[in-house]
């Protein structure tokens, strides 16, 4: 026989009532059904788990491991059973999303601006370098929505059944510090950089690349790249150690200028990703719509951009 719950409810009860005829009658059992289960309790569980006498019934060194073992078990799955059926009792509004994006202020944004359409919805988010790993967590379900981009018209991270969709393409920027001599420039070419050394946050799309082929156009090789996180990018940038390259929407950070590039050699496209099979066409829409809202509200909050933005207009996207 294997012990189920209900042996150790009576287990329970027999030690609470302190004789089997107690507990037989708080059971509603007669009490040879009591002690004929009792017994095969005791043989499942190798050992007697009470000593009888004339004055009821007191447990033993195994029946107190028993009860003890008994003491966490029964209130976690009672708690297991009422948290199961609150959350089959709760109303569609209150699902899940699970958000992912890499560096930059649009995931933040996006968050926030769900919370206030949908605040019954449990959030959880991650970050990531790499738009692959993104993508690899959307075909596995670990993710239910991801903010990714690639480098101009680049294909999105491929995965089967994976459905992108644009939210906004963003030109380069350059980030200089206060003191460059190009920082109070209305934009910068990028010839006038060959100098200088450059730093960026890692990917694993062909940014670089297009990086690399831009300065060529340009009729320099960069010096050095540093590949970095963000905040040890603006760090570099502010001691001036090197000029960063950045999105538009980067938001304004004390000691530094972002500034558009002539010609806008370089543009990032903003992707908001999804899994076909998983996501209702309805939600994929909703989360849709308010990151390009989202990505609206952060570019408005550049100043830099803004300035940009009124001098060459941006489509809305399809």
């Amino acid at each position: 026989m294997e012990l189920e719950l209900r042996h150790l409810k009576t287990v329970r009860a027999i030690a609470d009532a302190g004789s089997l005829t107690r507990a037989a009658t708080a059971l509603g059992l007669a009490q040879p059904a009591l002690s004929a289960q009792l017994k095969r309790i005791e043989r499942a569980l190798g050992g007697a788990l009470f000593e009888r006498s004339r004055h009821g019934v007191r447990a033993t060194a195994l029946g107190e491991l028993v009860l003890e073992r008994s003491r966490i078990v029964l209130p976690a799955v009672t708690e297991l059973q009422e948290e199961a059926a609150r959350f089959a009792r709760a109303p569609r509004t209150t699902e899940r999303l699970r958000l992912g994006g890499t560096h930059g202020p649009l995931l933040g944004a996006l968050v926030d601006r769900l919370a206030g359409v949908a605040p019954e919805a449990r959030m959880t988010t991650c970050t990531s370098w790499s738009e692959r790993e993104l993508a690899e967590q959307l075909a596995e379900g670990r993710l239910d929505f991801a903010l990714a981009g690639t480098c101009g018209s680049a294909a999105p991270p491929g995965a089967e059944g994976l459905v992108w969709r644009e939210v906004a393409v963003d030109p380069v920027f350059v980030m200089v510090p206060d003191g460059h001599p190009l920082a109070r420039h209305a934009e910068v070419n990028l010839t006038e950089l060959a100098e200088e050394e450059w730093a960026c946050v890692p990917g694993d799309g062909c940014f670089g690349d297009c990086f690399s082929v831009a300065c060529a156009r340009a009729g320099f090789t960069p010096r050095r790249m540093y590949e970095t996180d963000t905040a040890s990018l603006v760090h570099l940038v502010q001691v001036g150690r090197a000029v960063g390259l950045c999105r538009a929407t980067f938001p304004t950070t004390p000691g530094i200028r972002t500034r558009p590039l002539t010609g806008t050699p370089l543009a990032w496209r903003h992707l908001l990703g999804w899994h076909a099979a998983t996501q209702r066409q309805d939600t994929a829409a909703t989360v849709l719509a308010q990151a390009r809202m989202a990505h609206a509200g952060v570019a408005a909050s550049s100043d830099s951009y803004a300035e940009w933005m009124a001098v060459h207009r941006v489509p809305d996207p399809p």
